[in-house]
């Protein structure tokens, strides 16, 4: 696919990197030209220096035969006008911008085809918010990805000693608990001096203590594969009420706000900023018992007075990478039971995986199943990047007959799937678009796929891929023949 991505900031660095990694021809617009080089000496991509507003400069970077525009510059408003020109003088098929403002994705006339003609808006503060909130909803989990509507979630989690599934097989987990819609696809196990080992899930597979384990499950059965991973006394599994935001920003008010708003004053929130004037704003913007504070979010003083060691989520969400992750250390040495920062530099997340930093968290990683979703071939609803771009989680719907299609009306032993695929659920029973009602009364099901399992059309599949390589292979497996059209 031929891709034009404007802006080549943090977002569209990101993006770059995940894209060019697909064999996708990349060409990134910008009007710093040393950002530029740096990008064509790390990728496999080209650069145009200019303004992504000028038809000229579209053109220079091959817009008449795009397939996909991003626009994922600095100010909103050039996003829009470029998917705007890109629509009326190059006829891009598809256009993508990223946009701050919630007003432009509340009226499809503004961004419709006689709007700015932006067919997905894609805003990071709000993917950001609304993972932060999933794992502030699972506590003992490290990342929490919903499939299906909502109906089926992955979640990774940090296997603790003496727990009831861990040092027992996932053979016998399974016997266990037979009934259970739940699937374990991957283990990544800690060696000493090496980054964690990618370990394949079969029947025999011994979870141990410390390995971070990936589950497909049915979204009612998220709470109990959490406890059986943690102990179910631990500090870990209690749910969060006391939560400390350091950094008044977008994500930061954004988070504050929604966490104030939650029924019933659930949490009980604290936010710390350091400019006063910010202060002022977000004292005006959120509700009476969010409580601001003015001060350095790496003050120990401060943070102690304020009762660090009663915080059950202390996250870190400045736009400075070094004040996240010194804030966030020092908020876990005095006693914050769980500890978040927003790191935007991959290079410093992957050095703080596995840490006393919980959880290290890119904006990028963020939203950038959003857009992957948008890339990808076929019946492709839902894209998850995890283990910082390596690894995939990969939903797609089932399209065609036993006549069109190489996978409907037949077993999932009988598919030619790649060796380190994991199939790990099927959800069955889905309306075809999320308009449209249920063909019949019966709720949708969540299947856990044995070998004589059937495939039928519309059913929403999810795989687990370790390694980016094989969602070529998968895509082609599942893609129907034209006569289906």
């Amino acid at each position: 696919m031929k891709i034009i991505i404007l802006g080549a900031g943090r977002v569209g660095q990101s993006v770059a990197d995940s894209l060019v990694s697909e064999r996708n021809d990349i060409t990134v617009i910008d009007t710093d030209a040393a950002r530029l080089r740096d990008l064509e000496s790390r990728f496999d991509l080209r650069g145009v220096v200019g303004n992504g507003i000028e038809p000229s400069v579209l053109a220079e970077a091959g817009a008449q035969d795009t397939d996909l525009l991003i626009a994922c510059a600095a100010q909103d408003e050039t996003n829009l006008v470029c998917c705007k020109i890109a629509q009326l003088v190059f006829n891009i098929p598809k256009r993508v911008a990223r946009v701050r403002s919630t007003g432009f994705a509340m009226d499809e006339r503004l961004t419709g085809p006689e709007g700015f003609a932006v067919d997905r808006i894609i805003c990071p503060e709000e993917s950001l918010t609304r993972y932060i909130g999933k794992l502030i909803e699972y506590p003992e989990a490290m990342q929490v990805r919903e499939f299906a509507g909502g109906r089926a979630c992955l979640v990774s989690v940090r296997a603790r000693v003496g727990a009831p599934m861990v040092g027992h097989t996932i053979g016998a987990l399974r016997e266990s608990a037979p009934d259970m819609a739940m699937r374990m696809v991957a283990i990544y196990r800690r060696f000493p001096d090496e980054p964690d080992r990618f370990v394949a899930c079969d029947g025999r597979t011994r979870i141990e203590p410390g390995d971070e384990v990936f589950v497909l499950a049915a979204h009612e059965h998220i709470a109990n594969v959490l406890g059986a991973l943690h102990r179910p006394e631990s500090q870990l599994s209690q749910p969060v009420r006391r939560i400390m935001i350091a950094g008044g920003g977008r994500v930061g008010l954004r988070l504050a706000r929604q966490l104030g708003q939650s029924a019933g004053g659930r949490f009980h929130i604290k936010i710390i900023e350091d400019h006063a004037d910010r202060c002022v704003e977000l004292a005006s913007a959120l509700p009476s018992d969010v409580l601001v504070l003015q001060g350095d979010t790496t003050d120990e003083d401060l943070l102690i007075d304020e009762g660090i060691e009663e915080v059950d989520l202390f996250l870190a969400l400045t736009d400075d990478d070094e004040d996240n992750i010194m804030s966030s250390l020092l908020a876990k040495r005095l006693g914050a039971r769980r500890v978040l920062a927003l790191i935007n530099r991959r290079s410093y997340a992957d050095l703080m995986h596995g840490t006393q930093i919980d959880i290290a968290l890119s904006p990028a990683q963020a939203m950038l199943g959003e857009l992957l979703a948008y890339v990808r071939q076929g019946d492709v609803q839902a894209v998850h990047s995890l283990r910082r771009g390596v690894a995939e989680a990969l939903e797609i719907v089932v399209r065609g007959d036993r006549k069109t299609s190489r996978v409907v009306g037949r077993k999932v032993s009988e598919l030619q799937l790649p060796r380190d695929v994991h199939m790990g659920l099927i959800v069955r029973g889905l309306p075809e678009s999320p308009d449209m009602p249920p063909d019949d009364l019966r709720e949708p099901e969540v299947i856990i796929p044995r070998s004589a399992t059937v495939i039928e059309s519309n059913d929403h599949v999810v795989f687990f891929l370790p390694h980016k390589r094989l969602v070529r292979d998968v895509e082609k497996l599942f893609r129907v023949s034209a006569t289906f059209f």
